[in-house]
């Protein structure tokens, strides 16, 4: 009863705390308000927010510690019991972000692709309610805004104009829209200025979302999502300016066009109607096509969803190794799949596919040495090679002693499997054995992979969100991954290495021996490609 009684204490000082100090930091935000009224407004929201986060946390955590108390570890009922938790907390948790909306929709993004860190519960249920089924504004707001941004309503701004969204998420709402000229658009609108408090809502959201991470990891140490808040508080000033956005999607095109001709062709981004779009506002060409995961749409376009994961896997290896330039957000409901309009087809007489990249709004510029270094340190994952992989995560931050817990994070296996040398080493099966053995790790190793978040580079952090993106990705395609998608990094890693050391070379004995190191990954990379090869014949016999 101590042990309860001890936990009932801190659960009211985590609320208490959380409103008081909360309250301090959305006050401070508040008081920068130009707008009387709108300073009002926000007074009248921020207390609301702040007891309903509160609330919540204290009954996750209250709920954790009473329902497990006195169960043994490792006991079947303690398992049953877990899982049950740890879906009611899901649940809680998704009911929060959906009620607060904004910011916290973000944060539930974000959790739904931390698969090595928290528990599957709560990535399936943000996956499945988080990326385009959030809650919507009413077409009166949507009005507000073209009014502030373009100085008319939609129905005036276009000849037809569907005040029904098709899509809707964190921090915007998409509608098609037709223009005088008869061209079918997606017209963005930004959730943040469709009341005039949400843009200093938003500074109060990031303070108490802050606040309450902060006291959790006062209370509890290990629990240390300080990285998430800060990650979030960065990217999203960008993410709000749709202009950003409309020229990274152009610079993403002209990246592919300049540095990647030979799948420039395969990778689309929707064109822009720079005189109908502000920074608030993005009217965009109109795409149909299939979501990524959605493989029977895919098959009946006469696609194959292998050949939709490798040209996945090859176009954000082109953009992070050589191009340097990342869409950090590449989940589901952002990539579209349509037949290449070119109209060619495979040997097989299947459709080729051409993958519509989406929502631009979330980039990343690496620069030249830590490109380099992760190009090199996937090159090691894909090879086993266990020295390369040490030096280039020590290099990128992972330090000295988390070196093997990072390539861990990026492969998703322990270090026995990264560092093993079958050909297949790295290759996910998706099975429920293969979950379950993450989740171990997840929950035996929880304060050291919080470590490490915490100490790696914001850029880094980045290109984990997107490898866990695109991951998903694979898995829904191919129920797994493929060791195909491993040789496409392999390929273009190694690739990216060679041009960069290319750049550095200093003398003709230097460019024979980067010239040998090439051809001899070249015969390992055809090595491991007949291996695949006989992999796949193998498993073709054994099916007839």
């Amino acid at each position: 009863m101590a042990t309860r009684s001890l936990w009932r204490t801190r659960a009211k000082l985590a609320v208490a705390a959380t409103a008081f100090c909360g309250g301090g930091a959305a006050a401070a935000a508040i008081a920068t308000s130009d707008d009387p009224a709108t300073a009002l407004k926000v007074f009248t929201i921020v207390p609301r927010r702040l007891l309903r986060d509160s609330i919540t946390a204290a009954s996750i955590v209250f709920d954790y510690e009473y329902s497990l108390w006195g169960l043994p570890e490792g006991s079947n009922e303690r398992a049953k019991i877990k899982h049950e938790v740890h879906l009611r907390s899901a649940r809680k948790l998704q009911e929060l972000c959906f009620r607060n909306g904004g910011i916290y929709i973000k944060l539930g993004q974000h959790i739904g692709q931390l698969e090595y860190l928290v528990p599957q519960e709560y990535v399936q249920t943000m996956r499945a309610s988080m990326l385009n089924r959030c809650p919507v504004s009413t077409y009166d707001q949507v009005c507000e805004v073209f009014k502030k941004e373009l100085g008319d309503t939609p129905d005036k701004v276009f000849d037809e104009f569907d005040p029904k969204p098709i899509a809707s998420a964190s921090l915007a709402q998409v509608h098609v829209a037709r223009t005088h000229d008869g061209q079918k658009v997606a017209v963005k609108v930004s959730i943040f200025v469709q009341h005039t408090h949400m843009t200093d809502t938003a500074a109060a959201d990031q303070a108490t979302v802050e606040f309450l991470v902060n006291t959790l990891h006062w209370l509890f140490p290990s629990f240390d999502y300080r990285w998430l808040v800060a990650e979030i508080r960065e990217s999203l000033p960008k993410e709000l300016d749709f202009l950003i956005e409309a020229k990274n999607s152009v610079k993403c095109l002209e990246n592919f066009r300049k540095l990647s001709p030979h799948i420039a062709d395969y990778v689309y981004a929707p064109k822009v109607h720079w005189s109908l779009s502000t920074s608030k506002l993005l009217t965009m060409e109109f795409m149909d096509g299939a979501q990524v995961n959605d493989v029977i749409t895919i098959r009946r376009l006469g696609i194959q969803p292998n050949e939709v994961a490798r040209l996945v896997s090859r176009t954000f290896a082109e953009m992070i190794f050589k191009h340097g330039f990342v869409h950090c957000d590449p989940h589901a409901a952002n990539l579209l799949v349509r037949p290449l309009p070119s109209g060619k087809r495979s040997i097989f007489g299947k459709k080729k596919p051409q993958l519509i990249l989406l929502d631009h709004g979330l980039y990343k510029e690496l620069d030249f040495s830590t490109r380099f270094s992760y190009a090199s340190l996937w090159r090691a994952l894909v090879f086993a090679d266990a020295n390369e992989i040490k030096v280039n995560s020590v290099k990128l931050g992972a330090g000295e002693d988390l070196y093997a817990l990072f390539a861990g994070i990026l492969t998703m296996k322990p270090w026995n499997r990264v560092i093993d040398p079958a050909v297949d080493h790295l290759v996910l099966k998706g099975t429920d054995s293969d979950r379950s053995e993450l989740q171990m790790y997840a929950s035996q190793y929880f304060p050291q992979i919080s470590k490490l978040l915490s100490r790696l580079p914001r850029n880094i952090l980045l290109m984990l969100k997107t490898n866990d993106c695109l991951r998903a990705v694979n898995n829904s395609l191919l129920q797994g991954s493929s060791l195909e998608t491993f040789l496409i990094i392999g390929k273009v890693s190694s690739e990216a290495v060679f041009e960069a050391k290319m750049m550095q070379k200093k003398s003709l004995f230097r460019w024979l021996i980067i010239q040998l190191e090439e051809l001899l990954l070249e015969a390992r990379l055809l090595a491991m490609q007949m291996a695949l090869w006989l992999l796949q014949v193998k498993k073709a016999l054994t099916w007839t």
